[in-house]
């Protein structure tokens, strides 16, 4: 899976756009909107490599809250990904502010954070990639302080049976061959 991410990181937020046939900037900004975000909080965004999420977190914060406190910890387990996400990043007032970092690491196994360390864990289109879930789930619970909130983003079920076949024609049939004209490494 790692390689696989690798080869396509470059186009990755121009796939989920057309996976999500147009809708996934509304989804992940209403996403952070459900959260509701409160000023000062400490977010850690797994499988955030290209921090569509961590940009939407912080926008919300600035504008919404008035906050320039609030941080972010990206965690990716994949280095081209959380390239990208710097690359996006870069020279924004977040990152000259020191308000956004960055690490390599395995959402069933973040080592590297310390207990009861964050007010709110986000996982956006990462959770279907996880081997243990469980195990993932109880992660998130540790790192996050009581009270702390835990919000997931993920393609779903379509529950109108016609519209339903006609996303797993789209997901199953239309969506390899779109993928795979327009990746670089195939």
């Amino acid at each position: 899976m790692n390689d696989a991410y690798s080869d396509i990181a470059e186009e990755y937020t121009q796939l989920t756009r057309i996976i999500s046939l147009g809708r996934d900037a509304w989804y992940k900004t209403s996403f952070i909107k459900k959260m509701a975000p409160s000023p000062g909080e400490r977010l850690l965004d797994v499988a955030g490599g290209t921090c569509e999420i961590t940009k939407r977190y912080l926008e919300y914060q600035d504008k919404v809250n008035g906050d320039r406190t609030s941080t972010v910890h990206v965690v990716d387990f994949n280095p081209g990904m959380l390239s990208v996400g710097k690359r996006c990043l870069a020279g924004t007032q977040w990152v000259c502010d020191g308000r956004i970092t960055f690490a390599q690491g395995d959402a069933e196994n973040l080592v590297d954070i310390p207990d009861n360390s964050f007010d709110a864990y986000t996982i956006s289109l990462g959770m279907h990639n996880l081997e243990n879930k469980d195990k993932a789930l109880a992660e998130a619970y540790r790192v996050l302080k009581p009270g702390g909130r835990f919000a997931c983003l993920e393609y779903g079920v379509v529950e109108v049976p016609v519209l339903q076949a006609v996303w797993e024609w789209y997901w199953d049939r239309a969506l390899p061959y779109i993928f795979r004209a327009l990746t670089t490494n195939h």
